[in-house]
């Protein structure tokens, strides 16, 4: 088979001098720009994959090469979800000189790759021709699976590979929240409670523009590390004019620079959590480390101290008289969509929250081939600690499990998330979506992967703004 032609996606930041609709875009791609080089690897093969073979003719000359042989795979819904049977049409089309005939075939796997059902039809394609053929899969229990779309015919081979739901408000985890769940986390937050925040702002002159003022702040949290966060505002505060906060929480690794815009009605924190961007300074490791730090500790894993920092932010807003403490809202991509979860479920002072992509999502159905990143980190981290299994991680993450967090949301949320993931898998997303007992809303974009679609971003800033009363 020749080599595909794969269509990739670049996440890129804008320019800081921008509207707030484009703010909330860039913010929330530039959240997953560490994971996105890795996204558009893995996704390559979510996209139809033209592979012409050699052309012959039929006494073994060459053939005619102006034309081709091109597919087009439609789902019978917009979003890829059906309530009992799932349907396609595979659209192929001829615009060579030549007679194409073989078949077009179809598998269905689950998230952990174990086939359930194959078909096939056989096909004739005559010169500048084209066809269509109608697919209906037999009945499936609710979920998520993956479909290979092929075709082998004379001189070309394609695969399209793409992801289809079934009744998935159904979709529950098998696997209960620990018991002690809420108790381990009140623990912690009273633990970061007894350490002096000890703020230091410092205005950055020389960063402003467009009338709005913006602030380096420092802080101590949990076990004494210092984090950094950006404050950005409008530069002419009142007693009567108050700013709703949008906290902008960040990708796996990813700096979180200042967002400067003209919003003359929001003020923006964008934080740097221990171990990334400014923050840095008191923890640095590697990449690969990050992920598995302290893993077989609860106590002392990574992820425990990056979601105090989230809270001890949400903290720092209420020493600024300018802030509107009654609209906080958090946001932010991957890792940044887990941790907007985390502290809104942990902090109640939050009163929006919108993930997108979030990590850690129902994480003992990650293993047995459903991801790759980061349970082979994590395999590697256990099989080179004698005493440590697989099992005790899993169980231990669970206390860092974004479905548990979902339950003790209660402000208006909304999610978004893509069905070709390599992450973050749908059935997991639903699990946590599931969870979510407030107000809420999904977008599903059928043929995106650790990314959404500007129709998600258009929304969410509509949204923010008519439950934050801004007009």
């Amino acid at each position: 088979m020749a080599a595909a032609k794969v269509q990739q996606r670049i996440v890129c930041s804008a320019g800081m001098d921008i509207e707030f609709k484009c703010l909330m875009k860039t913010f929330n791609k530039f959240a997953v720009i560490i994971t996105g080089l890795v996204v558009m690897f893995h996704c390559s093969t979510s996209f139809a994959q033209h592979s012409p073979k050699g052309a012959k003719t039929d006494d073994g000359g060459s053939g005619d090469e102006s034309g081709e042989v091109s597919t087009v795979l439609t789902a019978h819904s917009k979003d890829a979800i059906f309530k009992d049977n799932a349907s396609y049409t595979f659209s192929v089309k001829n615009t060579s000189d030549k007679l194409e005939y073989g078949k077009v075939s179809y598998i269905i796997t689950d998230q952990f790759n174990k086939t359930l059902h194959e078909d096939s039809v056989l096909i004739r394609l005559d010169k500048q021709s084209s066809d269509s053929y109608n697919f209906t899969m037999p009945q499936l229990k609710s979920g998520f699976y993956k479909v290979n779309f092929m075709i082998n015919v004379s001189d070309y081979d394609d695969t399209t590979r793409r992801v289809f739901g079934i009744r998935p408000e159904e979709i529950t985890s098998t696997h209960p929240k620990p018991a002690d769940f809420d108790e381990f986390w009140e623990n912690s937050k009273k633990e970061l409670a007894k350490v002096k925040p000890e703020y230091v702002i410092t205005e950055k002159l020389e960063m402003e523009k467009d009338d709005r003022r913006v602030y380096l702040v420092e802080m101590k949290s949990l076990g004494d590390v210092t984090i950094y966060a950006w404050l950005t505002e409008p530069a002419h505060p009142s007693k009567y004019h108050k700013f709703p906060v949008l906290l902008m929480l960040p990708g796996y690794q990813a700096t979180n620079p200042p967002l400067i815009g003209r919003d003359y009605d929001l003020a923006f924190i964008n934080l740097d959590v221990r171990g990334q961007g400014l923050s840095k300074k008191s923890m640095d490791m590697r990449r690969e480390d990050y992920i598995v730090n302290n893993l077989e500790n609860k106590d002392a894993y990574f992820l425990r101290g990056v979601i105090m920092d989230c809270i001890r932010c949400i903290d720092f807003m209420f020493t600024r008289k300018e802030l509107s403490l009654d609209r906080i809202a958090v946001t932010g991509g991957s890792m940044g969509g887990y941790l907007s979860i985390t502290t809104a479920a942990l902090d109640k002072r939050v009163t929006l929250c919108a993930p997108q992509n979030p990590f850690f999502s129902d994480i003992y159905n990650m293993d047995h081939g459903a991801v790759e990143w980061p349970i082979n980190h994590m395999k590697d981290y256990v099989r080179i600690r004698p005493g440590l299994t697989f099992d005790q991680v899993l169980d231990n993450l669970q206390y860092f499990d974004t479905k548990n967090f979902a339950t003790k949301v209660s402000c208006p949320f909304l999610m978004g998330i893509g069905l070709l993931d390599p992450f973050v898998p749908p059935n997991n997303s639903y699990t946590v979506f599931n969870n979510i007992n407030s107000k809420k809303k999904i977008f599903v974009f059928k043929d995106l992967g650790h990314e959404v679609g500007n129709k998600y971003y258009h929304y969410e800033e509509l949204w923010t703004r008519d439950w934050f009363a801004l007009f």
